[in-house]
């Protein structure tokens, strides 16, 4: 049986736990009110502005230059995933969960005898697949905190994604991350950035829309194209760490809850021992007085 003395420093211990879990989690929820802010203004802006490249697709007959991140290579053989993951954790799966598909599309991709490298942002990312495709990483960012630096951390992934893209290092670039949905609901998410995906918008599109009977462009969309491409690739990026950041703050603060409410009941159930111990100390020494004081 355990000390009196022992008890109480387990109970001491998980005091000062959930003290710091619960900091923790207020910390998160001021956090996750800006982010999540941030995220849903960017959501529009990035998505008014693919449907814009997507009406342009059809008048871009040409791959030349900076038209091949909406043309492509023409191949589907080399891939570029893009994983992007939290610097910290103490955030449940969230982490995890970006890990766990990566790496289940990178294997698939593979199966079907495709390249694949990895670009990694997040430490989190980093350390993963530094343990399990160390070979297939090309590089990594770390410490982005896009919350304080913001579009500038976008702009550095975009310009060495497009720098791998125009060297030929990779057909096909997808980014793999979490969309903020609510403060304990996030989705798993794959992006394909280059080519721009258009298939989805074509979809939609009337005859005349396809077109572009609607609207006329000034200058000619080729100009256009190569103006706006290279932005869309970064705006794209930072939407993405945008919604990243206030996935991960939102699954920091549920996570810091549910770990502030299970150290509330380790508590009271280490008070309860400690009050039957106590209890059983003292029964045990009028036991030894009674028992002294008969036989005298």
């Amino acid at each position: 049986m355990p000390s009196l003395k022992d008890i109480k420093t387990q109970i001491n211990s998980v005091g000062s736990t959930k003290k710091i879990t619960s900091a923790m989690k207020m910390v998160a929820a001021s956090k996750l009110r800006r982010s999540q802010e941030k995220a849903e203004e960017a959501r529009p802006y990035s998505s008014r502005l693919e449907e814009m490249l997507s009406s342009l697709a059809s008048s871009s007959a040409s791959g030349e230059g900076v038209i091949k991140l909406l043309s492509g290579t023409g191949k589907d053989e080399n891939y570029l995933i893009v994983p992007v993951n939290a610097d910290r954790g103490l955030c449940g799966g969230f982490n995890s969960s970006i890990n766990k598909e990566s790496f289940k599309l990178a294997k698939s991709l593979e199966n079907q005898n495709k390249k694949v490298q990895l670009l990694p942002v997040g430490k989190k990312s980093r350390d993963f697949f530094n343990r399990v495709m160390k070979e297939n990483i090309v590089e990594s960012f770390v410490d982005n905190n896009v919350s304080s630096s913001g579009y500038e951390s976008a702009l550095k992934i975009s310009n060495k994604i497009q720098a791998l893209f125009f060297e030929g290092l990779f057909d096909k670039c997808i980014l793999v991350y979490n969309k903020f949905q609510s403060a304990i609901s996030q989705e798993v998410t794959q992006q394909q950035l280059i080519p721009l995906d258009v298939s989805s918008n074509k979809d939609t599109d009337t005859d005349e829309n396809s077109n572009n009977a609607i609207y006329t462009y000034e200058p000619d969309e080729e100009t256009i194209l190569k103006d706006l491409l290279p932005k869309n690739v970064s705006i794209q990026i930072f939407k993405v760490l945008l919604e990243s950041d206030a996935g991960e703050q939102g699954a920091r603060m549920a996570a810091m809850d549910n770990a502030t409410r299970n150290a509330g009941e380790m508590i009271d159930s280490l008070t309860l021992k400690y009050n039957r111990t106590r209890q059983a100390f003292i029964t045990k020494e009028l036991i030894e007085i009674i028992s002294g004081a008969e036989s005298i």
